[in-house]
Parts: C-alpha cells; sequence; structure tokens
C-alpha cells in the first residue's frame, strides 16, 4: 500500500503487521495485527479504529473485537456481494501484511455501571456487541436483539443465549424491540445500518420510556454508502 511509505502519514498513524487471518463465519474474517505501536493503547469495549484499506487515504472504520496490551487487536471484517473498499481489504490480507490505522477513538462503549444492558443490531453490530459482552460478569443484566442473514453468520459471543436472535427477512428489529420491550433504567446500544437504528432509537425513547440519553447509537453504514465513516 503506498500510504505506508508517506512520512506523514507514518508519524500521524500506527502501525502493525497482520500475523494471522481465520474465518470466524462464513462472511466474516478474523485479521490478527501486532506490533510494538500497539503496546498500551487506550481501548474500551466498543471502540473502533479507521484502518488504511487503500490507496492515498481510503480509509474504513472497524470495531475492535479483541486488544491485548502487550500489542496484539484484532478486527472482525465483514465480506458482502457488492464489496467496497473495506470488505476487498478484508478478503485480501495475508499475513506478513503491514497495515495502518488510527488510534483507538469513540464514545460508543460499555458503560459497565449501567443497571442492565440491551443489545440492537445486526452482523457490523456484533462486532461491536462482541468485547462489550465479554467485558460483563455472569450476573449483569443483559438482554437484546441481533439480526443475521443466516444462522451461519451469527458470532461466537458471551452472553449469547440471552440474546433474541432473528432471520433477516423475518422480523424487523423494529418490531423485534417492541416485543422485547425492555424496560428503562439501564443503557441500550443500538448499532447497523442507519435507518434501523433510528427506528429502534424511536420504539425505545417514545414506545417504551427510554431517556433518550440511555439510548447510544452508533449508525455503520446506510444504502448505498457503506463505511459511512
Amino acid at each position: 500500500m503506498p500510504a505506508l511509505l508517506n512520512p506523514v502519514l507514518n508519524l500521524l498513524l500506527l502501525r502493525g503487521t497482520v500475523t494471522a487471518t481465520e474465518p470466524i463465519t462464513p462472511r466474516m474474517r478474523r485479521l490478527r495485527i501486532e506490533g510494538e505501536e500497539l503496546v498500551g493503547l487506550d481501548v474500551r469495549p466498543g471502540r473502533q479504529v479507521r484502518v488504511l484499506v487503500g490507496p492515498g487515504l481510503t480509509r474504513r472504520t472497524y470495531s475492535i473485537w479483541h486488544y491485548e496490551p502487550t500489542g496484539a487487536l484484532e478486527l472482525c471484517v465483514l465480506d458482502h456481494p457488492d464489496a467496497g473498499p473495506g470488505a476487498r481489504w478484508g478478503r485480501a490480507a495475508q499475513v506478513g501484511d503491514q497495515v495502518q490505522f488510527g488510534r483507538p477513538e469513540g464514545s460508543f462503549v460499555l458503560r459497565p455501571e449501567a443497571a442492565h444492558h440491551v443489545f440492537v443490531g445486526e452482523e457490523t453490530a456484533s462486532a461491536a456487541f462482541g468485547p462489550m459482552l465479554a467485558a460483563l460478569p455472569e450476573g449483569a443484566g443483559i438482554s437484546g436483539c441481533v439480526e443475521t442473514g443466516t444462522a451461519a453468520d451469527r458470532l461466537p459471543l458471551r452472553h449469547a443465549d440471552r440474546l433474541d436472535w432473528t432471520l433477516r427477512g423475518t422480523v424487523s428489529l423494529p418490531e423485534a424491540v417492541r416485543r422485547l420491550a425492555p424496560e428503562p433504567g439501564g443503557i441500550a446500544y443500538v448499532a447497523g445500518e442507519a435507518r434501523t437504528v433510528q427506528e429502534v432509537r424511536r420504539v425505545l425513547v417514545r414506545e417504551t420510556g427510554w431517556d433518550r440519553r440511555a439510548v447510544l447509537t452508533k449508525p455503520f453504514w446506510a444504502p448505498g454508502k457503506r463505511g459511512m465513516e
């Protein structure tokens, strides 16, 4: 990638090397990246990095699936039929490739002090939900609705048995949230396709009585605008 030779970017961005790749679902690939510059980063469950995925400054945002303070992080990259630069990069990445990305960022993070936690989203959201759920203890209050294209697309999430799983084309996420009817008083994490995120937020705030400040939203993509950030 030519950007790796740009001295300005080398100063601004972190750099690591792909050390492992594996399919974690039929359409999701896990990439492990390691390097000295990844030691001791400020990573909280749900945070993301912006990765250079193509020529020039083409970047795509990925939630950090797993992080080790000794200098390793893992990303889950979704493949899809109308693959853009991010999906093409994730599909082609091989062990030994160098990768550049910004420091971990984002406010869509776990609020561990909440009385209960509600997770709503689809495949792109579940990559962010994974580290959040992994950080919650067995006794935490957990519920939610996660939609996938097929049952095989479900990421291996901790506490997965406490979530309602739906298949795309059956029950919409807003309707699934209506049926779940989570009581206010906790924190809701809603992520995925932009319009669906807003519809779910309206259900929680207007129909279920949630305080809008307790509903954290993250639109990861919109039709025709994959990789919105």
